[in-house]
């Protein structure tokens, strides 16, 4: 009886939330987003900006949540002494311009109707591509959201370490590697080319698979949430068991680590270990976990001064300090590192 009443509770509190958000979405898209779209001459994309109004809310929710918990976790017990506040102040403003969901939502919708007439040229031809509800007919939401979600996290860990395996890919997202002041907001300090990229993979296989486009947003959101508390400047672990069921600041701090995160087989190698987005089941499994107790130092090792053959210091790697240094730096070692690769020096 006991739990009968609290599964009803639940059921009813999610209810008012999901009405709550519904009538946020439709007040911010009739009064803000519907009237700039008119204004701009964009009146034929009503549908995908009503759409694109749901990630925005839901973006600011995250924010709003993110600095309410996490930020005074960072207070209270932090991993690192912070001595570069600009640079997480420049990690926030990434976060700001990912959380409204504009890359994500012109990706989303620009892939969707081009995934029709290719779904539809397959079925022509007798091929029908793959669908989670067809191949399980009758399936609950719930379970096909909980199967995308696992689907999806794996390819996010293909992608994750197929960019720390390529030279000029690696190029790009060392920019993400290179805050040495790790941070809540630290997530989405990456270059845009490797976002969109990124976007772009997650994009065909949840339409490939069949995500609802509801349910895609959900899917991001959640995963956006727990990779900014495993990327919060927190001293944070789960447990001998949790450790291997969630992905922890801890462990993912590892994969920062100077070294360690980005060098599979010493200095100048590349690679690293545990490049799992939200479960360290995939790191486990194929054989790149690394579950070490310690709260490491960040950054990239080029980033360190160094001393020559002659005996002369050198200072690191500039990786940019804004914004847009940090975007131009990223496409000029995207270059070099794909040259260095061309010569077999990387």
């Amino acid at each position: 009886m006991i739990a009968a009443d609290i599964a009803s509770f639940a059921t009813a509190a999610i209810d008012a939330v999901v009405d709550a958000f519904g009538v946020a979405q439709g007040w911010l898209f009739q009064t803000v987003v519907n009237p700039l779209v008119y204004h701009l001459g964009f009146g034929e994309f009503t549908e995908e900006a009503f759409e694109g109004t749901e990630w925005l809310l839901i973006g600011l929710c995250e924010l709003v949540l993110l600095f309410l918990v996490l930020r005074p976790l960072e207070a209270w017990i932090p991993a690192q002494k912070i001595t570069d506040p600009r640079a997480r102040w420049n990690d926030f403003f990434y976060t700001v311009l990912h959380r409204i969901g504009l890359f994500s939502v012109l990706v989303f919708f620009t892939l969707d109707p081009l995934m029709d007439v290719l779904a539809g040229a397959l079925r022509f031809d007798n091929i029908h591509p793959l669908n989670l509800e067809s191949l399980l007919p009758g399936i609950s939401p719930l379970l096909s959201f909980i199967i995308y979600f696992v689907i999806l996290d794996f390819v996010d860990y293909c992608y994750h370490r197929a960019s720390h395996h390529f030279g000029w890919w690696w190029g790009l997202h060392s920019l993400h590697h290179s805050q040495q002041n790790m941070n809540l907001w630290s997530d989405d300090r990456n270059h845009l080319l490797d976002d969109f990229l990124r976007d772009v993979v997650m994009a065909l296989v949840a339409l490939g698979i069949g995500v609802p486009p509801g349910q895609y947003v959900l899917l991001v959101s959640i995963s956006r949430i727990l990779q900014s508390l495993q990327h919060a400047n927190v001293r944070i672990h789960f447990g001998r068991i949790g450790e291997r069921l969630l992905i922890s600041p801890r462990f993912h701090r590892t994969h920062h680590a100077i070294g360690v995160g980005h060098e599979s087989k010493g200095k100048g190698s590349m690679g690293g270990c545990n490049f799992g987005v939200v479960l360290p089941i995939w790191d486990m499994l194929l054989g790149t976990a690394n579950f070490s107790a310690g709260y490491a130092r960040t950054g990239v090792r080029d980033q360190l001064a160094r001393i020559d053959s002659n005996g002369v210091g050198r200072p690191g790697r500039n990786y940019g300090r804004g914004f847009w240094q940090q975007q131009w730096l990223g496409l000029r070692r995207m270059v070099e590192f794909a040259r260095l690769k061309r010569k077999g020096r990387r």
